[in-house]
């Protein structure tokens, strides 16, 4: 008979591998694109762990949303933190200029998300308003330490740099994201 710890770690794995498969195909597909099945069979698990784990393939989603969200936070954070608060609005589009470089860059999976869920009762809508929530808060943090002549109102600015530079860098190529770095200096520039 196996021990309860065992079973402890044999669904947690089966929970994990579930979002890592679904995570990866979601990504490179879409959200919608992808079926579950696909998904388990990527896994390796069974459609009732599934719906033991999530309930349902909008639960999955909103598991995979919250990883994604809590992994770019830290690594947002983890990049801006070598400089002093008041040049992180800067740090921050050297980021987006690195990530938007990298060869498994596949525009922002939370732009994807909004895309193919606009309704906003969804369970993955809720992750996405966060890390939005979270995105604006650390801007304007950033633009106070830098004592900006209008703190939010720039930080609100470089936020719409920052999503329209992934939008665009997705379709038109990662020289977006440079064209976006040069913008945020301007707007810094003008508000010093």
């Amino acid at each position: 008979m196996a021990s309860k710890n065992t079973t402890d770690k044999d669904a947690a794995s089966v929970r994990q591998r579930l979002i890592d498969s679904a995570d990866r195909l979601f990504y490179q597909e879409g959200f919608r694109a992808v079926g579950i099945d696909r998904v388990l069979a990527e896994a390796g698990a069974a459609k009732a762990s599934l719906y033991a784990h999530f309930g349902s393939k909008d639960e999955l989603v909103a598991a995979c949303i919250e990883r994604r969200t809590l992994d770019a936070k830290a690594q947002i954070l983890a990049y801006v933190e070598a400089v002093e608060p008041e040049q992180r609005p800067m740090r921050l589009f050297d980021f987006l200029v690195d990530w938007v470089n990298q060869d498994t860059f596949r525009g922002c999976p939370v732009q994807h998300l909004v895309a193919e869920f606009p309704e906003a009762g969804h369970p993955a809508r809720q992750q996405a308003n966060l890390q939005r929530q979270w995105l604006q808060g650390q801007l304007e943090l950033w633009c106070g330490a830098a004592a900006l002549s209008d703190a939010k109102q720039t930080a609100r600015a470089l936020a719409v740099l920052f999503d329209g530079a992934l939008a665009a860098a997705e379709q038109d190529g990662p020289e977006r994201a440079s064209d976006a770095r040069w913008a945020a200096a301007q707007l810094l520039d003008a508000h010093r």
